[in-house]
Order: C-alpha cells, then structure tokens, then sequence
C-alpha cells in the first residue's frame, strides 16, 4: 500500500509497501522458511510441543508467536445502491496505489486517520479532494487534522453518501446533508472509502486462549496462558498496551527472545546488540 507510515523509529515518513520489503529483506538474512498462503485452524500441544493444523498440513514448534493483528478484515461499506457493482470502476476501499489517482476529483469518505492521511496525500496529486464526513468531529491526529483544514481538500461535513451515479464507471455521487435534510450531487473521478473495517481472528478464539474483547491476554513477557504461546503487536493486550507499529516491533522481540529462553533455559533473554554481532551477507 502506498499509506505512509509515522510511527516507525529511524523513518520521518515511509510508505507501508517500502517498510514492508525492508523488513522481508532484514529477516531474508537469517534464512527463514516462509510457509504462504497457509491458514491455521487448530492449536494444540502433546508432551511440550505446539502442533499447528493447517489446510497445508501440520507444523510442529517448540513455541508459536501469534501476530495476527486484528484479524482477517473486511472493509465496513457505506450501505447505498450499487456499491458492489462500482467497486473497481471509481469506488474503492483505501489506496493502493497514490499514482492511479493523478489528476482526478477525488471524494474521501471518512473521520478517522486513515480518511484523513489518505486526504491529505492525494491532494498533492490529484486535481481535486473532497473529504465526505458524517459528523463535524474528527477521530485522527490533530496535527493531520490541521494539514487537512489548512490544504486544498474540501471539508464536508455532516454529510453522507446516499446514492452513487455513472453507468459503468463511477461519475459522481449525492450526499445527504444530516442537519439541513439537504441533497447535494458531487461529480468525481474516485471514491475513496475510509470508515473502518470489520474484523475476525477466526478460529483463535477456540485454541483455549485467554482474551480481553477481542484482544488476546499477555503478560510482560508477551506470554499467554499457555505455557510456550506468546501475542504481539496489534492481537494482544497487557497494562501498558498501545497499538503502534513501533511498539509492535518491540513486543515481537520481546516475545522471541523470551520464547528462546523456554526453548533454551541456558539462553540468556537478552541476545546482545547487533552490533556485536557478525551477520550473513546477503544473497
């Protein structure tokens, strides 16, 4: 995806697809065995080994790291006539890629960060932005909450979405004014839908897992109730949780590291600094 990304230490501002290879190529150094395309249903454990059942067999381990983030996702729709048969020829959920966006009258529906910074960034691209809100409060970044206002973006709120107009492709769309029960029609290129998602961790909740909602319980070794399963980044939660990518990345080494120990008792938690260390070239 081409969202850029704040709150990754060392990177002012990086896009999600570039921190994503970055990261494949640093753990491409150590050789790791990637099993894709590969759904887990079933945990469970036999003499102090972790059997995982997948629909590409079973994988035995040790320990099993579980970054499952929110879960498998399905953008939240708007709810109006002909989404589904838009979706792809104007109206989209998010962006993939900034560049297809060039030029074009742009409606973003949406309150929250990713509305916003998705705003904001194609306003630098594209001939116009509107940002479509239902109410006139805004859940995102007041510092992007700013930009937005101080931009060329369209600022519309207590408006919504109540009808889409084109025949094959999207032309533009009537939005309802909530306060005034006015109608208004608004000609654009894209559609750009940011209004959350709806999420499932499927059948993790049935592996005897203990869960907060819909957040899996660790301790502050990223460890679950279950002796050898640890949780980071998003699926997780403990007294000092926040839901960064940077703090993310902590809790993953975190939980290695200390997976490692129960592995290895002589082991130590901490693995020494990187710099003290001779790693493999890279191929």
């Amino acid at each position: 995806s081409d969202k850029p990304i704040y709150d990754m230490p060392g990177f002012p501002e990086i896009l999600a697809k570039d921190l994503a290879e970055n990261l494949v190529a640093q753990a491409g150094r150590f050789d790791p065995e990637y099993v894709l395309s590969t759904q887990c249903a079933s945990l469970r454990c036999e003499k102090d080994i972790w059997f995982l059942g997948t629909n590409n067999g079973e994988f035995a381990s040790r320990s099993v790291i579980i970054c499952a983030g929110v879960g498998a996702f399905n953008p939240t729709k708007i709810g109006v006539d002909r989404e589904d048969e838009f979706e792809g020829c104007g109206l989209t959920y998010g962006v993939r890629d900034k560049k297809a966006f060039r030029g074009k009258n742009v409606v973003v529906v949406g309150g929250g960060d990713s509305a916003m910074d998705w705003a904001l960034a194609l306003s630098a691209i594209a001939n116009k932005v509107s940002l479509v809100h239902r109410r006139d409060k805004f859940v995102a970044h007041e510092e992007t909450i700013q930009q937005v206002f101080s931009s060329g973006v369209e600022v519309r709120t207590w408006e919504v979405v109540s009808e889409l107009i084109g025949d094959s492709h999207l032309i533009g769309i009537r939005v309802h004014n909530r306060n005034d029960d006015s109608e208004t029609e608004v000609l654009c290129d894209a559609l750009v839908v940011c209004i959350g998602y709806k999420t499932s961790l499927g059948p993790i909740k049935e592996w005897g897992i203990n869960f907060a909602k819909t957040k899996i319980i660790v301790n502050e070794q990223q460890e679950t109730n279950l002796a050898g399963v640890y949780a980071a980044g998003d699926v997780c939660t403990h007294g000092g949780k926040l839901d960064l990518i940077a703090t993310g990345v902590g809790e993953v080494a975190t939980a290695v590291n200390f997976a490692k120990v129960r592995i290895d008792p002589n082991a130590k938690a901490f693995p020494g600094h990187s710099s003290d260390m001779t790693l493999p070239a890279l191929h």
